[in-house]
């Protein structure tokens, strides 16, 4: 997650999964423009591209590399973190967008979904991106295929020719995803934005439609704390 003036003052912790650095950085854009979908407050747009919460705090774990990859260890750190650590910052939702293909060591697979199940059973709202491997039936990347998680697609445009979400059902006959939200051709925070200048650029995935979601889910627990 890098330093974006519309996230500004709201990030409240940064944990380094990849590289164990203490400061704050993104070296492939991927977290500042999912933060940005989720919680933007559009300032250098004039709200014109605001996140769907833009009052709401982040916790940023980063757990994929400059090219935007990541390790199933990495990920499983960042989620063993956000367990210890949920109470300590008020943490209610967990937006996981990221997956692993198809093929994966089946072990690795089951740590992955018993994860994020461990997440759900805390009380934690846990949002996960179906995936780029779609259309295809039985397409969706792991995690999302867990039964307790929210999986999130993204929405077809009219006339799309190169739709890339993830489909269902799981090899265990689930129906996902549960949810589909705009996720192509998103415009949401550059990460170079200090070097460029240029405030936002648009970015295109499963990843992008999940933070709507996510950001759905905190406006609903903004007006109703009380529900699980």
């Amino acid at each position: 997650m890098a330093a974006h003036p519309d996230l500004k003052g709201r990030i409240l912790e940064f944990y380094d999964c990849v590289n164990g650095r203490c400061g704050m950085y993104d070296d492939s854009g991927h977290g500042t423009h999912v933060g940005g979908i989720l919680a933007g407050d559009g300032r250098l747009s004039k709200g014109e591209y605001a996140g769907i919460a833009p009052e709401a705090d982040l916790v940023i774990v980063k757990v994929l590399d400059s090219k935007g990859e990541g390790s199933v260890e990495q990920i499983l750190e960042g989620i063993q973190w956000i367990c210890r650590n949920h109470g300590r910052y008020g943490i209610r939702i967990a937006n996981v967008s990221v997956g692993a293909k198809q093929g994966l060591d089946e072990k690795k697979e089951q740590d992955l979904i018993e994860a994020v199940e461990m997440l759900w059973d805390l009380g934690i709202t846990v949002v996960v991106s179906a995936g780029n491997q779609g259309p295809k039936t039985g397409s969706i990347a792991v995690p999302g295929n867990s039964r307790k998680v929210i999986t999130v697609g993204a929405l077809d445009e009219p006339g799309m020719k190169n739709a890339c979400s993830g489909v269902g059902p799981t090899d265990h006959c689930i129906v996902k995803p549960e949810l589909v939200a705009p996720g192509y051709h998103v415009a949401s925070c550059n990460s170079r934005y200090f070097k460029t200048k240029i405030p936002y650029v648009r970015k295109s995935g499963t990843s992008m439609a999940t933070p709507v979601v996510s950001g759905a889910a905190a406006l609903f627990l903004s007006k109703y704390p009380e529900a699980q």
